[in-house]
């Protein structure tokens, strides 16, 4: 079949021109970033207020904080399915609408189930945006820069982070009743990313398994240029041609390995403890900076998101030059230590507090330069396209899981063995990533996503 004409459009004529043009494609799907990053961690300030506000239990503060995450786990599980078969841009909006109800519907609750009811809702939005956006990305990126062009959505979360601290911090002023602006403040965001999404092409790879190449051939020209595009096209096609798409392919020997790798890597990225830190930050540092009000110990989380905004920042620059494995060594090498360096602060009688938040802020900083970003640039290019969808979506939902263990056992472990044995654990488990990369982990930095196929399956 003959491709249709196509006319390159203006932008796209230059190198710079088609540059301009992917980053703004990816800047827009990693707006969805912005968002998990905004609703998973502006719940760290509310905590605070919710507490008075519904007269929480510490059981209760877990449910509050983790009914999000069982809707993360859901909505990563189903991500692949729906990316499948709406497309991978349809699947997002249907996450920007969900985004805007559970803004809307978090802040208008009155009572303890609506708000976990509205939370589990951004839990959804979340759970999909999470599979899809770095799917999205690495499936429209050039080989050359796929690692930052992904990364752009760890960049989006750890800003929707800090945001999230930010607000927190100075709506906290308003007294009992902010927490409602804390969540509310979140549809302007969510309309935007809708409308943003309008805008942007749909994946050519997901385009070619459809059998819609001229439409795939025309996004192509855009990303790679008009004389590149029929090369591209011609690449994808074949490497679609070879793949099999039945319902036990996941599970078949090529890739039983690297669903291993990449759930275990989504698991051991979650249960190194970070969450902790980033959900229930305010209550640490109201408990361990005595004297200090609840506006103070919200204030420390804004260097905590400066901290990981920052590290995110450096990792984008060298994910792509030092590659994926030795970022992910140094990163659970450095959490290590500094946890235990945390775990032995925590247990000190008369340590200084600047000791406990140097050390949380270290243990942010190597997670931020390489488990952060680099876990969901990985799960997002070592799977061929005709399962990318349901073993990403695999994957996040592993993450999920072990996000959501971590958070709802995190204060009920903090009460039965005292924090620093629990930070103690945690620097185990990242001991145990650290193995794990080293023996597990092969590195995928400059190749296309049709050459780590490739070299998997020599493997």
């Amino acid at each position: 079949m003959k491709l249709a004409t196509y006319k390159e459009p203006q932008l796209a004529k230059s190198v710079a021109g088609r540059s301009v043009y992917i980053w703004g494609v990816a800047s827009v799907a990693a707006i969805s970033g912005f968002l998990f990053g905004f609703d998973t961690a502006v719940i760290n300030g509310a905590l605070v207020f919710l507490q008075r506000q519904f007269s929480l239990t510490s059981f209760q503060t877990e449910i509050a904080a983790s009914s999000l995450l069982l809707g993360c786990l859901i909505g990563a599980a189903g991500a692949g399915k729906l990316s499948d078969k709406l497309g991978r841009r349809k699947s997002l909006m249907s996450a920007a609408l969900l985004f805007t109800l559970s803004a809307i519907g978090s802040a208008c609750s009155n009572s303890f189930g609506g708000f976990s009811t509205a939370r589990f809702i951004g839990g959804l939005a979340i759970g999909l945006a999470s599979a899809l956006t770095p799917m999205y990305i690495s499936e429209v990126a050039p080989r050359n820069s796929r690692g930052r062009l992904v990364s752009l959505n760890q960049l989006a979360i750890v800003i929707g982070i800090l945001i999230a601290y930010l607000t927190n911090w100075r709506l906290a002023e308003l007294g009992q009743q902010s927490w409602r602006w804390m969540f509310g403040v979140a549809v302007i965001p969510s309309v935007g990313f809708l409308l943003g999404l309008l805008f942007i092409p749909e994946s050519p790879r997901w385009l070619i398994t459809k059998g819609r190449r001229v439409e795939a051939h025309a996004v192509l020209a855009k990303i790679a240029g008009v004389a590149e595009a029929p090369n591209e096209l011609a690449v994808i096609e074949d490497a679609v041609a070879e793949e099999s798409s039945g319902p036990g392919e996941l599970l078949s020997p090529g890739m039983r390995t690297r669903l291993f790798v990449a759930v275990a890597l989504a698991v051991l990225e979650q249960i190194c403890g970070i969450n902790t830190v980033l959900y229930y930050g305010s209550i640490l540092f109201t408990a361990h900076f005595h004297g200090q009000s609840a506006g103070a110990a919200i204030g420390a989380n804004v260097m905590v998101g400066l901290v990981n905004l920052l590290c995110t920042i450096a990792a984008m620059f060298f994910i792509d030059r030092w590659g994926r494995r030795g970022l992910f060594l140094v990163s659970s090498a450095g959490m290590a230590i500094f946890l235990v360096i945390l775990s032995f602060s925590l247990r000190a009688p008369h340590i200084s507090p600047i000791v406990i938040f140097g050390s949380v802020l270290l243990y942010v900083a190597f997670f931020a330069v390489g488990l952060g970003p680099g876990v969901w640039v990985y799960i997002a290019e070592i799977f061929p396209t005709r399962v990318r969808g349901q073993a990403t979506s695999l994957a996040t939902a592993a993450l999920w899981t072990a996000c959501l263990a971590v958070t709802m056992t995190f204060l009920s472990t903090v009460e039965r063995l005292g924090m620093p044995a629990a930070f103690l654990l945690y620097a185990l488990l990242s001991l145990v990533t650290f193995f794990f990369v080293w023996k597990w982990v092969p590195e995928t930095r400059g190749k296309s996503l049709e050459e780590i196929q490739e070299m998997w399956s020599q493997q």
